[in-house]
């Protein structure tokens, strides 16, 4: 596929994420599997549908002033084809301007009448004579990082309120940072060192985690391709997401409760912490996911995984009281901790869905909390950062439950570095910068 194609083709996905709200991720592997496009492509395509996504408010900043009319005033195509351009003129230095000037204008000649090919021209062309606007002129500071970092405001004022200016500068800033491929290792089926010598076979370079003693990140080379990952040796999984089996701490002959298990990735770590005894009940509210949990624990040759189409807050009714010894609420949430992996979040995501999710989480702890045994542990995480949806739903749920407690034993439970990142021994909020992983929100809770 030509560069022209590959432009083309970005323009697509971003339109359709825009206009129909999808996810980015799976409409790139759509695209990429349709078209069969070769690693160099991928590699450009995949750049090009991120970046101007993670940089859209930025983008329009610069592009902004050299557009007579307002940018919503544009057909989506042309702003979003100006913001493609721009994307690549300023955030890579590797594709030569001259040659993104000339296909964006191959492009608008193709999609749009003569006209619009010109406007699309002359826009690109002012920007290159009188240089793109600065950002610092900004004089409110909230406006100012939102402009920066390519956040809407109503979030950088919102972290601002939670956790002041310079941590939100900190987690912005991390945010457009490039994810980093890690995974774990099976411990049921081999050490990180057999692995290592696994994936040095298939050409992929790997460096041992800091944060997760069973944990590595790929260097170079894709971990999907490899044997170790079709042959169940590895699970990809984010460090931050890792930390919950550990905070869960089930051990062998135990039976566990995962209220919202899809896709599989903490079901089958417990799995894993449990050296494959006992019981691991998977439940989640969708069908087709349910598959996605059966499927990751058939190729970890994990067969104390039993998956269940679902509503968690209908567990009760389902399952004997008191009958689990721990259980985990990786609740459904905003997703805004992992921002950094799906940037489209930021855009859709909305203050009413933060409330909204906040109140599903409190409904899923209440109804799974009789199905726990006294005595025992649960565990509730998210992918989020923000407090209405951690700290609050976990503060209101201690208040009005007279049989749970923090379990300061989380604390003993999780590696070294993160307990150095802990202000409070029952819970932890890592961010984005933190690690370099996801945002994540962890409790323990006892009962008793």
């Amino acid at each position: 596929m030509s560069k022209g194609n590959v432009r083309e083709a970005a323009l697509d996905v971003l339109l359709k994420v825009e206009k129909n709200q999808a996810y980015s991720h799976l409409l790139l592997n759509d695209t990429i599997n349709k078209n069969q496009l070769s690693p160099k492509d991928t590699g450009l395509f995949t750049e090009l549908v991120y970046g101007t996504i993670q940089h859209k408010k930025t983008l329009d900043f610069y592009i902004s002033p050299f557009v007579k009319k307002p940018l919503s005033k544009l057909d989506d195509w042309v702003r979003i084809l100006l913001e493609l351009t721009v994307y690549q003129t300023v955030f890579l230095d590797r594709i030569p301007e001259r040659a993104a000037f000339f296909e964006a204008v191959q492009i608008a000649k193709k999609r749009g009448h003569k006209g619009i090919s010109g406007m699309v021209n002359g826009v690109l062309r002012s920007m290159q004579r009188e240089g793109i606007p600065d950002p610092e002129e900004i004089k409110d500071p909230i406006v100012r990082l939102s402009v920066e970092t390519s956040h809407p405001e109503w979030l950088v004022e919102r972290w601002t309120d939670q956790y002041g200016f310079e941590k939100t500068k900190d987690i912005c800033e991390a945010n457009l940072i490039h994810p980093k491929q890690t995974a774990r290792v099976n411990g049921t089926k081999a050490t990180v060192e057999e692995v290592f010598k696994m994936l040095e076979e298939d050409g992929v370079e790997a460096e041992k985690s800091t944060v997760v003693p069973e944990a590595f990140t790929a260097v170079k080379g894709v971990l999907s391709k490899t044997r170790a990952f079709k042959e169940g040796y590895i699970a990809i999984q984010d460090e931050s997401s890792m930390l919950v089996a550990h905070a869960l701490g089930a051990v062998e002959g135990e039976r566990v409760l995962d209220a919202c298990a899809a896709p599989g990735g903490k079901s089958t770590h417990i799995a894993e912490t449990m050296n494959g005894k006992g019981e691991v009940e998977s439940l989640d509210i969708h069908k087709h996911k349910v598959s996605l949990i059966e499927e990751q624990a058939g190729r970890l040759d994990l067969n104390n995984i039993k998956a269940r189409v679902m509503d968690a807050r209908e567990a009760k009714d389902h399952f004997e009281h008191e009958s689990f010894d721990r259980i985990l609420v990786d609740a459904p949430c905003s997703g805004l901790g992992v921002i950094k992996r799906k940037p489209d979040l930021k855009w859709t995501k909305t203050q009413e869905d933060v409330k909204r999710l906040a109140s599903i989480q409190a409904d899923i702890l209440r109804n799974v909390w009789p199905l726990l045994k006294q005595g025992g542990t649960l565990v509730y995480s998210t992918c989020t950062i923000d407090r209405e949806e951690n700290d609050n739903v976990i503060e209101d749920f201690l208040k009005g439950e007279s049989s749970a407690n923090g379990d300061h034993n989380l604390y003993s439970r999780l590696p070294e570095n993160v307990q150095k990142q802990m202000t409070e021994k029952d819970k932890v909020q890592i961010f984005p910068g933190d690690f370099d992983t996801d945002g994540f929100f962890i409790s323990a809770i006892t009962k008793g």
